[in-house]
């Protein structure tokens, strides 16, 4: 029985991996289009920045590796243009072809250019790929450009420009709507906003590009542009071969990532997952569901009968040292959804005074009839990340606020405070509901 996989890195790679080691008498071929696989694609920013010296400490595992240790044949520079289910094989760009008994599709996602004329200029980059980040690297230390204009205030763009910024380049952020970060909260937008102005990143909102000249983006001249203006989902192949794709626009799958051809499985950008504080299918490109999604499907590959529950959408960027977190929905988001959304924001110490403990913001949203809470954010520069999981986790276990407000978190004055904020948040959200 062969398993060949489509695309060599999270999604992918956790399949192939996954059903190797459920079932040892599997032929497994992986095929990547790119040059390398395996790479923390979240780790570029830093890359350009200068902060991870050398592009190859991003690569985690070479084709070798997974040849020698894993027992999996990667290919690299293997393009696949179609896929006939019907006689079990795909066609290479070569003009080769790869029988399978099993498929699984990780083929991504890519960043949309939004037909912007001029996206394809030498001074125009996007930041998705390892050799994307390299070429920008390259431009910054060969041309040295002075201004940049970066497309788009979701999470790679804001990365990008802390990135140009920490490297001397005067930035200014265009983003067509009025929401930064795909949130919908005006006070986490504001914040937002602060923390780029206040190291010197120009940020202008409701702003549409239509085109980028040679110097200039409207009426902004700039050296260079970097265009983060969301993903699209690489579904074609897929699409054309007769697999469904969902209402979000990627590969619609069943709890084991099985498309609606038997045999055929997809994982990662390309597909979509459950929410589950909706109940509805979403797509959240994110490189952690996108290894979990992928291991089930390997798994499925192999025999067993695992499945993905979903995902409640929880994220976390650095903007200039500051942490932006989210999970769940936004009070707008969950009025679009059908609740009836009701939030408190509070804004208290991380860590008591004494041990000179910075100011933490927590917004909890929950719906008015269940008492359920569907989501949050925090914003601060200590403990950020675990406040989050705290409430991602209290999403996926459904939890009520009045269960949420009796948690037993932790306390230490080098930690946190007797009163946690997300106590403190959810003590406010009782008295709203």
């Amino acid at each position: 029985m062969a398993l060949v996989v489509i695309g060599g890195n999270a999604a992918g790679l956790s399949a192939a991996s996954r059903a190797r080691r459920l079932d040892p008498r599997l032929d497994i071929i992986v095929l990547e289009k790119g040059p390398v696989i395996s790479y923390g694609a979240c780790g570029l920013p830093y890359f350009v920045e200068g902060r991870v010296r050398e592009a190859k400490q991003l690569i985690v595992y070479t084709p070798e590796y997974f040849r020698k240790e894993r027992n999996i044949e990667v290919r690299t520079g293997a393009r696949v243009v179609s896929i006939s289910h019907p006689r079990r094989e795909v066609t290479l760009e070569s003009g080769g072809r790869v029988r399978y008994d099993h498929l699984a599709i990780a083929t991504g996602a890519r960043c949309d250019s939004l037909g912007i004329a001029g996206a394809r200029e030498p001074h125009v980059f996007t930041l998705h790929t390892l050799e994307d980040a390299e070429r920008m690297r390259r431009f910054l230390r060969e041309k040295r450009p002075k201004r940049a204009v970066v497309i788009g205030a979701g999470y790679i763009g804001v990365e990008a420009a802390d990135a140009l910024r920490r490297n001397g380049l005067r930035v200014t952020v265009l983003e067509r709507s009025q929401n930064l970060l795909l949130r919908g909260e005006p006070p986490f937008t504001s914040a937002v906003r602060r923390q780029l102005e206040e190291h010197g990143v120009e940020l202008r909102s409701g702003v549409s590009v239509q085109s980028i000249e040679p110097d200039r983006v409207g009426d902004i001249p700039c050296d260079m542009v970097v265009v983060s203006a969301g993903f699209k989902p690489n579904v074609e192949i897929a699409a054309d071969a007769g697999i469904e794709i969902g209402r979000t626009g990627a590969i619609r799958t069943d709890e084991h990532m099985e498309t609606n051809l038997r045999g055929v499985y997809a994982a990662g950008d390309c597909a979509e997952v459950m929410h589950l504080v909706t109940g509805r299918p979403t797509y959240i490109p994110l490189g952690t569901s996108a290894n979990k999604a992928g291991r089930v499907a390997g798994a499925n590959v192999a025999g067993a009968r695992e499945r993905f529950p979903g995902v409640v959408g929880t994220s976390i960027v650095g903007i200039f040292g500051m942490a932006f977190a989210t999970t769940g929905l936004s009070v707008e988001q969950a009025r679009a959804e059908g609740f009836s959304p009701v939030a408190a924001r509070i804004e208290a110490q991380a860590r008591p005074r004494y041990f000179q403990g910075k100011k933490t913001t927590v917004e909890l949203v929950a719906d008015r009839a269940t008492r359920r809470l569907l989501g949050g954010c925090v914003i601060g520069e200590e403990g950020a990340a675990g406040r989050i999981n705290v409430i991602a986790t209290a999403l996926q276990s459904r939890l009520r606020v009045d269960d949420f407000e009796q948690l037993d978190l932790a306390y230490s004055p080098p930690f946190a405070t007797v009163w946690d904020p997300l106590l403190i948040a959810a003590q406010q959200l009782l008295k709203e509901l």
